[in-house]
This record gives structure tokens, C-alpha cells and sequence, in this order.
């Protein structure tokens, strides 16, 4: 990097500030800070819909994925997610809509304490904070990692750097200053990753150009849709695995439907982030299934050859620009992300901590909901300097087997928990479903992983949790339904639009956390 790329880095940090200071006169409650009030059009919630899913993890540990197997990183990574969030246009985004609108909640996981109970709410609640703040150290390392690369700065400068910048923008601005930021962040994605395409393609001339250069030895094999550990049985659960993720099982894409004002506008957002993921990937992954033409990994995963490749291929200040659409990659997931946790901990365990909180007024509720976001991006800063540990062995492991595994098991009773088919699963059958997945994750990704030789295939450590939890949920409700009359008028609410019916206008607003007492359904223990 030379001053032109420095200059171009520092003048992005300080527009993603600046947004954050305007966002912050839009945002008066908790609401804005978390919701945008319902007032964000269906086009910019489509948008952060589709950014907050992306981070460095793409440039560094997909990149690894397309370098060694080609096109396989796109069917099995950004191809389920746009299938997943274009079936959850229908099944999901109306509902989540809903709970904003007719339960008044302003955390995806606040409706749990009456559609199951406080026992449920809590557990679901601290077990998708910790896994998020595992999540976003993943994303922090990533982006830090490139940052070494182009400037050689140390690994816990650069999370300090990108973390401080974050903080700032979302802790000011709220929801508000996230999804203007990624709005800002998509025109500087599409600009760096067309210079990237371009500068590739350019380079195919003396390889047999667009189409023939797929004969070149270097990329044998790297047109096959599934191989290595990348099998249908991957892609399968993948599928599965993503319609729940990015249609709000890791709570910061519901907050996208929850933000909008309507539930025909909260589908929209999601039909429009489905078509951007099934296109906009191609164009960025394409120059990382060539990257073997150009550029030999200096690492054993090819998770810095994307990296290299741009050093090798664009001018500066062009360079600068894909640096920065690095940043605005990650930045975007982990404010996003930020957001969404700090909503889980002010509005659904706090109260529950604390008699002070159950208090809190307008002013207060906002102030906490800042100091939170703060608290959580520390959290996983500190984290992130971990990642590379024997714990977490490195970045794409996190990603793919961590939260994919632990994402079920959070996901299956708050997301199936919307649906009228499931009204009879109630706390008993989302606890079991909860607690039992945990335990898979844990046992087919040590013991058992220990005790097989070669190790349990990744597409199994991945899917068997949420394959768990999913038939226990399912199982356990029909042999102890728990459809109490209270627990159907929550489905009603967020399965209609209009007043409904008399059973459905009486159930309570929880606008704010009762104590534990109270939350309690008739028939909890």
C-alpha cells in the first residue's frame, strides 16, 4: 500500500463515522436503536439483509475453499443462502414482521418468554450471545489477516483498528447507522469487486481466455460442483442449515424484517437479498477460481491468495478500494451483529438480572443499549486474538463448523416457534431440542470425532445438531403437547395481519421484560 491506498482507507472510516453521527438524531428509543422504529424501506433493508451476511471470512477462508476446489465455494456456500432466504421470503420474513408489529418487541428473541417461557427465553438467549461473540472474533481475525498482508500490522492492531472504527459508527447510529453504512459499503463491494473481475479477465488472454482457460491443469478439477469434503451431503445440510441462519436464527437478519413497515415489505427485502446473493457471488468468487493461474498460497489453505492476487494485479488506489471492500465486508456483518446481541441482552436478560432494568425508561433503555453493544464488540475483539489457538484451530473452523453446528440448535425452537404447525411444541420440547443438540455438536466434534478414525466428515459434524434438535423439537411436541391457549395467541398474532380474534388481541404487549414471576406461563413450573 502507498499513500493513495492509505488515503482511500482513512477516507472510508471517516464516512462510516460520519453516517453514524447523522444516524444518531434518528434514533430517540430502543426501538430505533434496534428496529429503525419499522421505518427502513423494504430496498435498504433488503440490501443490509444481504451485506450483514458477508465478512473477510469470504476474502480469506472461502478464498482458501476456491483456490484448492474451484466453483464448489459458490454451491455450497452463497448458492444455499439465496435458496434459504427466497423460501424464507414466504415462511419467515412476514412473521418476523409481525412480532415487531402486533407483539411489540424490539429483540428477535423476546416473544420466547410467552410462546414458551422465561426458561427458554434465557437459555436460547446467553447461548446465541456467546455464540455470537465467537462468531464475530472469527470475522474480526479474518479481516485483520488481510489487513497483515497489505500493511503489516500486527493481528491484534489490526481488530483493534477495525473494532474501534465499528464501534463508534453503531454504537452512535443503531440500526439506522448499520444499514446506511451497508448501503454505502454495497456501492463500494460492487465497484472493487468489478475492478477485481476485470483486472482477472484480463489476465486469461494468454491462458485460453473466459472459457477455455477451465483446461489449464491448475484448475483441474476446479469446475466440479461438489468434491472433497464439499459433498451433496454437505450441500444438503447446508441448504437446511442456512434457511434457518439467514432468515433470523442468528437474530441479526431478523432484525432486517423486523425493521420494515409492512410484511409484504419485509418479504421484498428478503426476495431482493436472494437474488442479490444468487448473482453478486459470481462475479466476486470468479477471480478466486482462477487465483491458482496467477498466484501460489504462501499458506497451506490458499486463505491468502486472494490477498496476493490483488497486490499482484491492481494499480494503486484501485487497491485501496478492494482493501476497503474488504472492511466494509466485515464491518457490516459485525455492527450488524453487535446490534442484534445488545437488543437479545437489554431487552430479554437484563431484565431478568436485574430489578433496574425492568425500569428503565426511554433514556436509560438507550443508554444500556449502547453500553452493551460496546461491551459485546470487546468481547469479541478479545476473542479474536484466540482464533488461531489449538481451541479454535483457525478462522474457516469457527465458521463453518462452530456456528454452523451451534446455529441449530438456537435456531430450531425460535424460528419453528413462528409456525402454526409446530403450536404444539411448547418449553418442554424446545429445551430438549436445545439442549440435546448441544450435546451433539459436542459429541460428534470431539469424542466421537476422536474415536473414529480420519474423523467424523465435516458435512456430518455440521449437521447432525441440527438434525437432533430438529426431530427432538418435533418428537417431543407431539408426545407432550403444550398448546395452551395463551401460547396459540402468540402464533395467531404473528400468523395474521388485522386485529384478529378476541384470544389473539388479549395476549400482553411485552414491550418490557417482566420479572420471572410474571413471565411465567400457567403451565410452567
Amino acid at each position: 500500500m502507498n499513500s493513495l491506498d492509505w488515503s482511500v482507507l482513512i477516507g472510508y472510516f471517516a464516512v462510516m463515522v460520519a453516517i453514524g453521527i447523522w444516524s444518531h438524531k434518528r434514533v430517540d428509543n430502543v426501538s430505533d436503536f434496534f428496529t429503525a422504529g419499522g421505518r427502513m424501506p423494504w430496498w435498504l433493508s433488503g440490501i443490509s439483509h444481504h451485506m450483514s451476511g458477508y465478512s473477510a471470512v469470504m476474502f480469506t477462508g472461502y478464498a482458501g475453499i476456491a483456490y484448492t476446489y474451484g466453483v464448489t465455494s459458490f454451491v455450497t456456500w452463497s448458492f444455499p443462502i439465496a435458496l434459504g432466504i427466497a423460501v424464507g421470503s414466504k415462511l419467515f420474513a412476514p412473521r418476523i414482521n409481525r412480532m415487531r408489529s402486533r407483539l411489540h418487541v424490539a429483540s428477535p428473541l423476546e416473544y420466547l418468554k410467552n410462546r414458551y417461557d422465561l426458561r427458554t427465553q434465557q437459555a436460547l438467549a446467553w447461548s446465541g450471545m456467546l455464540l455470537k461473540i465467537v462468531d464475530v472474533g472469527a470475522k474480526w481475525a479474518a479481516i485483520a489477516t488481510l489487513l497483515a498482508v497489505f500493511t503489516g500490522v500486527s493481528l491484534n492492531e489490526g481488530i483493534l483498528i477495525t473494532g474501534a472504527v465499528t464501534a463508534v459508527y453503531c454504537t452512535i447510529g443503531g440500526l439506522w447507522a448499520d444499514a446506511l453504512t451497508e448501503l454505502g459499503q454495497f456501492v463500494i463491494q460492487l465497484l472493487a469487486g468489478i475492478a477485481m473481475f476485470v483486472a482477472v479477465v484480463a489476465e486469461l488472454g494468454d491462458h485460453g481466455g473466459f472459457f477455455g482457460v477451465w483446461d489449464e491443469p491448475e484448475l483441474q478439477g476446479h469446475a466440479e460442483p461438489l468434491v472433497g469434503p464439499y459433498g451433496t451431503v454437505f450441500l444438503l445440510a447446508f441448504l437446511f442449515i442456512k434457511l434457518f441462519e439467514y432468515n433470523g436464527g442468528m437474530l441479526n437478519q431478523a432484525q432486517r424484517y423486523m425493521a420494515t413497515a409492512t410484511p409484504r415489505e419485509a418479504e421484498r427485502s428478503a426476495r431482493l437479498s436472494a437474488v442479490l446473493w444468487l448473482v453478486w457471488p459470481l462475479v466476486l468468487f470468479f477471480p478466486m477460481w482462477m487465483s491458482p493461474l496467477l498466484v501460489e498460497s504462501r499458506k497451506a489453505d490458499g486463505s491468502d491468495s486472494y490477498a496476493l492476487m490483488t497486490e499482484q494485479l491492481l494499480p494503486h488506489g484501485l487497491l485501496g478500494l478492494v482493501i476497503v471492500g474488504f472492511f466494509s465486508h466485515t464491518m457490516a456483518m459485525c455492527s450488524s451483529d453487535a446490534n442484534a446481541i445488545a437488543a437479545v441482552f437489554t431487552r430479554d436478560v437484563a431484565p431478568v438480572l436485574s430489578a433496574r432494568a425492568r425500569r428503565w425508561n426511554d433514556r436509560s433503555g438507550l443508554i444500556a443499549a449502547r453500553v452493551a453493544t460496546v461491551v459485546f464488540l470487546g468481547l469479541s475483539m478479545a476473542v479474536a486474538t484466540q482464533v488461531d489457538s489449538p481451541t479454535f484451530k483457525d478462522i474457516i473452523t469457527v465458521v463453518i463448523k462452530w456456528v454452523a453446528g451451534l446455529m441449530g440448535p438456537i435456531a430450531i425452537p425460535m424460528m419453528l416457534g413462528l409456525l402454526r404447525p409446530f403450536r404444539r411444541s411448547g418449553p418442554t420440547a424446545a429445551l430438549t431440542s436445545w439442549s440435546m443438540g448441544l450435546l451433539a455438536f459436542w459429541l460428534v466434534n470431539y469424542p466421537v470425532h476422536w474415536a473414529v478414525e480420519g474423523g467424523v466428515p465435516l458435512e456430518y459434524q455440521v449437521s447432525i445438531p441440527l438434525a437432533v434438535s430438529l426431530v427432538l423439537y418435533v418428537l417431543t411436541g407431539y408426545a407432550k403437547p403444550e398448546d395452551t391457549p395463551e401460547r396459540m395467541a402468540v402464533i395467531e398474532r404473528v400468523n395474521t395481519d388485522g386485529d384478529g380474534d378476541s384470544a389473539a388481541a388479549a395476549v400482553p404487549a411485552p414491550a418490557k421484560a417482566p420479572d420471572a414471576a410474571s413471565a411465567r406461563t400457567p403451565d410452567s413450573p
